[in-house]
């Protein structure tokens, strides 16, 4: 017997801790850039899982490695070593052009758990005191819901409940130099981690000058530049990593999301600088690294790293800019749409602030999925390989529930 769509969502609001609010459909399968519930109803997807389908559903060399690995070896913990994550981590540092090591976990929020970490155990190598070993972190910022993570995500609301947070952490304006500045003026801060694109702050993007700052305050005054690129990294900007957009040489980046391309992964890479300040003993996990997400990352990797899927992120960026233009000048919605590549963020005018929610609700009547950044900024991350006919048919739909939203 098949159990229907009410039964299934009974059972998720019987047994799962009340943390999500899930929209009342239960998806059950995809292709490339479109999803089916278990009601056989048919979405174009542009939010990704959160920006983590980069490759989009059911991709044929993931299924493919995924598939080989599944039949060689599940899992071993870092007391042996195996194939697949020593690939990965060489294929990361070639990519990446400035790191030396890499650590491998399971999530975007262990990979900033273990640079704060690092952060840490490399400033206590300096000499510097405890008071000295500050992390600043930027307002609007999200890092993760570990306990770490969450102090260093500078927003109050995800604090709320959780105190007391752990000390040593510092809050600046996002693209105010001179707050950073002011910051650090002190010489207590021992590192700076900065996403180059907020994501959940309103998909932001840093400033050249902003991130280019950063990097010479962090010289200045002897801190490594730590940039979260969970969400941007990957493909996302037009660029494999957000930081070459940029032309900013970081000391760590942390990366998840898209690098396991629905499978979970996460990973540090860490430059010369910092590459010896973890020892034997100082940091672990038991599934880090482990075969099977990294046989899956590999196969990304190759996928995510090719000329003509990041020249398709750009060009699908475009597309997407100018319908949101035309739809704005139509409806009035917008004050803005900014980001980089296929990380865009579609300000709401004032009038429609606070319903950035309700138009989802919206896009899900009409079959599209879609995703937020706070209450007032609709976020648009699908498939890096996107289709013109998914981004067609997507844009569509869109239009159809604004119309719908402005009772049109």
């Amino acid at each position: 017997m098949t159990a229907s769509t009410e039964s299934l969502f009974a059972l998720s609001e019987r047994y799962y801790l009340p943390v999500y609010r899930p929209r009342r459909i239960v998806l059950d399968h995809g292709q490339g850039a479109r999803i089916w519930d278990r009601d056989g109803r048919e979405y174009v997807d542009f939010g990704a899982g959160i920006a983590v389908n980069a490759l989009g559903h059911a991709h044929p060399a993931l299924i493919a490695a995924l598939t080989e690995q599944a039949g060689k070896l599940w899992h071993t913990s870092n007391v042996f070593v195996s194939e697949p994550p020593l690939r990965l981590a060489e294929a990361l540092v070639s990519a990446s052009g400035f790191a030396e090591r890499v650590f491998f976990c399971n999530s975007g929020a262990e990979a900033n758990e273990a640079a704060i970490k690092l952060a840490r155990k490399w400033a206590t190598a300096q000499g510097r005191e405890p008071e000295r070993r500050a992390i600043l972190s930027f307002r609007g910022s999200f890092h993760g819901r570990t306990l770490a993570a969450v102090t260093a995500t500078a927003q109050p609301k995800y604090h709320e409940g959780f105190e007391p947070l752990p000390p040593g952490f510092r809050y600046s304006d996002f693209n105010d130099l001179a707050a950073a500045e002011a910051a650090m003026a002190d010489g207590a801060v021992c590192a700076v981690l900065v996403e180059p694109v907020q994501g959940e702050g309103g998909v932001t993007p840093a400033t050249a000058e902003f991130l280019s700052g950063l990097r010479a305050l962090c010289d200045r005054h002897d801190a490594l530049l730590i940039l979260d690129e969970i969400q941007c990294g990957m493909g996302r900007t037009g660029r494999l990593f957000a930081c070459h957009g940029y032309e900013v040489v970081p000391d760590v980046v942390t990366l998840a999301k898209a690098l396991g391309s629905g499978f979970p992964i996460g990973a540090m890479l860490v430059g010369a600088r910092a590459g010896q300040s973890m020892q034997f003993g100082a940091h672990g996990t038991t599934f880090g690294g482990n075969p099977l997400a990294a046989a899956v990352a590999n196969a990304a990797l190759r996928e995510l790293s090719s000329p003509a899927l990041l020249a398709n992120v750009l060009r699908q960026s475009e597309a997407l800019r100018a319908a949101l233009a035309a739809l704005d000048e139509e409806y009035s919605l917008f004050s803005e749409v900014r980001g980089r590549g296929l990380m865009l963020g579609a300000q709401l005018r004032p009038e429609h602030a606070g319903k950035a929610g309700e138009i989802l609700d919206r896009c899900v009547d009409h079959g599209l999925l879609l995703l937020q950044a706070g209450p007032d900024v609709l976020r648009f991350v699908p498939a890096l390989n996107i289709s013109d006919a998914d981004i067609g048919e997507g844009l569509a739909r869109l239009r159809a529930a604004l119309a719908a939203f402005l009772g049109r």
